[in-house]
């Protein structure tokens, strides 16, 4: 009698778990994941409560869906506007996380896309060479067939090693494919000769193409203006700040971890600043170091790269809005009619050109040393001529 009666309750309570679980499956999925992917209960807690108000059919899609994240981030983000800065910080920290977590998620969505063969490379691509003991040349591919035909290597616009000295030499060789990423790959030259009346040399294809130097942040291009400070003293308060105005910039492209800036005269490297420029009508102050500077002597313009080592995190989250285009829908309808505006302007010939148009493209001529770096003046030198020419407006 008790064993019948002992086994009634046990069905009965697995019936009744698994009736919970049907109930709350969905929920007690999203949790397990998000404890998988590093967030906090609290962190949890929150993000269903922001795939509830995105109305998400899915809401596990929002830890692999981009779509879904960015959909939920627009809500946290709208939401922690509306409250004040003690309760609006925890909501700050969380879309700090998020923005970790969707730059983690495009990264890996990028490496899925790179190139797999040399067969994919087009006529023009540029070619750092490598070539043991003799250093650093530049090429470029003339065509591609059944092998990679390359313009004989040269060495400060020199040829410095004959053709035929490169036949069954094994070559290291790096590339940045436009709009892609860096990539470097093995390869032996087979022979030398002609292609279309050009000494050329011929190269065996590759499957074995790796990605290097994979950017950590993504990037966006823009079109900003803002003021950069040399900062020589030591930094008490990296977010503090200028107030007096510093030399005019224009920013390129930008991340939370750096930028692309175009400033009149000859740049540095290894030279810190600090840059603060606006977006969405918020300052923003980045501190770090210009890890390398490409000088155009026909435009008297540099090219600098910058390493934001110091941001605010709201600043940082502002930035990374921008970059995602996270903007409230008011601000995205005011963003499109501009566009559309400028698509009528670029499309009407009598229109005349702004004359403060800077080029959307690094200059080409920009001249580098034979390891691929720039050449600068001595410090002191430049130094002198960035602050002297830096100021001019564009």
């Amino acid at each position: 009698m008790y064993s019948i009666i002992g086994v009634i309750t046990v069905i009965i309570f697995f019936l009744l778990l698994g009736a919970i679980y049907s109930a709350f499956k969905t929920k007690i999925k999203f949790f397990v994941s998000g404890l998988d992917t590093g967030f906090s209960f609290a962190d949890i807690t929150t993000l269903w409560e922001a795939a509830e108000l995105a109305e998400l059919e899915d809401p596990n899609s929002l830890y692999y869906s981009m779509p879904s994240l960015t959909k939920c981030m627009e809500r946290i983000s709208t939401a922690a506007q509306t409250l004040d800065n003690l309760s609006g910080k925890a909501y700050q920290q969380l879309l700090a996380k998020l923005f970790d977590f969707r730059t983690k998620i495009q990264n890996e969505s990028d490496s899925k896309k790179g190139m797999q063969t040399t067969l994919s490379l087009d006529k023009g691509q540029k070619l750092r060479i490598i070539l043991p003991g003799k250093g650093v040349f530049t090429s470029e591919i003339m065509n591609n067939g059944k092998q990679i035909v390359i313009s004989i290597p040269k060495k400060k616009d020199m040829i410095d090693v004959p053709a035929e000295q490169w036949v069954h030499k094994t070559l290291t060789i790096y590339l940045w494919r436009k709009g892609d990423a860096r990539y470097v790959f093995d390869s032996a030259v087979t022979q030398s000769g002609l292609y279309m009346g050009q000494p050329a040399l011929f190269i065996n294809h590759s499957n074995n193409l790796v990605r290097t130097q994979k950017r950590r942040a993504v990037r966006a291009k823009c079109d900003i203006y803002g003021y950069l400070y040399i900062i020589k003293e030591k930094i008490k308060d990296y977010h503090s700040v200028e107030t007096h105005d510093g030399y005019k910039c224009l920013i390129e492209d930008i991340s939370e971890s750096g930028a692309l800036i175009r400033i009149g005269g000859k740049g540095l490297s290894n030279v810190q600043i600090k840059l603060q420029f606006t977006i969405q009508n918020m300052l923003i102050v980045m501190f770090g170091t210009i890890k390398q500077s490409e000088y155009n002597e026909e435009k008297n313009e540099s090219l600098i790269h910058f390493e934001c080592t110091h941001i605010d995190q709201l600043m940082r989250n502002e930035v990374l809005s921008y970059v995602y285009n996270m903007l409230p829908q008011t601000e995205k309808e005011v963003f499109e009619a501009l566009s559309l505006t400028e698509e009528d302007v670029a499309s009407d010939v009598t229109a005349p050109k702004d004359i403060d148009e800077e080029p959307q493209t690094p200059p080409a001529s920009a001249e580098k040393t034979e390891e691929g770096e720039p050449k600068l003046a001595p410090k002191d030198v430049a130094e002198k001529r960035l602050e002297a020419a830096i100021a001019s407006d564009f």
